[in-house]
């Protein structure tokens, strides 16, 4: 079957310096890979470059086949690709009901997108009214997927989605992205804490220094983590 996504040879920098160093990797409909290592491995770079912000200076990102490289993030974010960024990205003045309404650009109506939030975080629900920078930090953070998931997205990334969180939270959030990769999302979940995220991964990817080191199972890739973190 024709990859969610896949990345060939993928290069990718910032002022025409690369940070990516010739990545390969390919994500079915309904996986859930998780995109591990140190920091400045280049982990955001490649959800940047996927999500369309930041253009390839070489090689290609495909979407269902197809080449979308220099495609707009707008655009793609039509087509399915949703990126929930570290830091969140909310709207710290905005209520929580308000953020939402900032997605019915995409032609949903409020109604829909409350009733889909609020089923996958009750909890937004008791603070509909609520401004958004006086949530905490997991609750800040269910909003930012919550609003993710309006657009029904095909390839959903996840930027460091445990940062700053207790751990109660992680668990409770990676539930919900356990959840949403039963229904057949394909999830690209970048993470430099492991233990956090390899619960709900189908497949690992260790990278280091702008290249993939290891890519494997969950349960078969501890020694290797240990190894690109340790600079083994």
């Amino acid at each position: 079957m024709t990859p969610m996504l896949e990345l060939r040879d993928l290069r990718a920098g910032y002022g025409g310096i690369d940070v990516l160093h010739g990545i390969d990797l390919t994500i079915a409909s309904g996986e859930v890979v998780a995109l591990l290592g140190p920091n400045g491995a280049g982990k955001t770079t490649a959800l940047a470059t996927i999500s369309g912000q930041i253009s390839p200076s070489g090689g290609t990102v495909s979407l269902m086949g197809h080449n979308v490289n220099g495609v707009r993030p707008d655009r793609l974010a039509r087509a399915g690709v949703c990126l929930v960024p570290e830091g969140r990205g909310v709207f710290p003045n905005l209520t929580v009901r308000e953020n939402l309404i900032m997605s019915t650009y995409t032609g949903v109506s409020i109604s829909s997108i409350e009733e889909r939030a609020y089923e996958l975080f009750p909890r937004l629900g008791d603070r509909r009214g609520q401004t958004a920078g006086t949530l905490s930090g997991g609750e800040q953070q269910m909003l930012a997927m919550s609003r993710a998931m309006t657009t029904d997205p095909a390839l959903l990334l996840l930027d460091e989605l445990s940062m700053g969180l207790a751990p109660m939270i992680v668990a409770e959030l990676y539930e919900r992205v356990g959840e949403l990769a039963q229904k057949g999302l394909s999830i690209l979940i970048v993470e430099q804490f492991a233990q956090a995220v390899l619960g709900v991964a189908d497949r690992a990817v260790v990278m280091v220094n702008g290249e993939i080191r290891t890519v494997g199972a969950p349960a078969d890739i501890s020694r290797q983590l240990a190894e690109a973190y340790l600079g083994g």
